[in-house]
């Protein structure tokens, strides 16, 4: 079950590295684009159907991504303008049982991941290197998260989700050209 959950892994943070830092921008410039290729032609029923047993439709997991990178995007705001601020938690798991995560066509959530990754990158892209060390405080973490943190984060957990969906298409056999 860990694979089907975890099928690259846990994020694991490395030391500060701006070539690091390059390459988690690049994969957080493709994400949307490759979410929307993955997914566009799946029927309902597909879209409907869990990644692994107990866990989340393919459907469930595209609205989850929007709302997710939406809140990541809102921590680098509030951290680039704010010291170490306390950031507001949700709960993930229930937003994703809401019935807007269940029943709503894929089109907003991709149209709304394309918007919040054009705006992430446009400000990662004038962010200094001090600026990649300024923290937030999320009130389930121990440590405070640092925007370093945060980048690859969020570069690991559209592919971490896009894994998912992928290989379930795969294990399905519903490939498409």
């Amino acid at each position: 079950m860990e694979h089907l959950k975890y099928p690259i892994g846990l994020f694991e943070l490395p030391e500060f590295d701006l070539q690091l830092l390059s390459i988690w921008k690049e994969e957080l410039q493709d994400f949307p684009s490759q979410l929307r290729q993955t997914v566009q032609s799946l029927n309902d029923e597909q879209l409907d159907t869990p990644y692994r047993p107990e866990g989340w439709t393919v459907r469930q997991l595209v609205h989850h991504l929007a709302d997710s990178h939406h809140h990541s995007y809102a921590r680098f705001k509030w951290a680039m303008t704010e010291n170490r601020p306390i950031i507001k938690d949700y709960n993930e798991k229930k937003w994703a049982e809401l019935e807007d995560a269940k029943t709503t066509d894929l089109e907003a959530s991709l149209l709304h991941l394309e918007a919040v990754h054009l705006r992430l990158l446009k400000l990662l892209d004038r962010m200094e290197e001090e600026d990649f060390r300024k923290v937030y405080i999320h009130p389930s973490e121990p440590d405070p998260v640092s925007l370093f943190e945060n980048t690859g984060r969020y570069a690991w957990h559209g592919k971490h989700h896009l894994a998912h969906i992928q290989r379930l298409i795969h294990r399905e056999g519903w490939m498409s050209s």
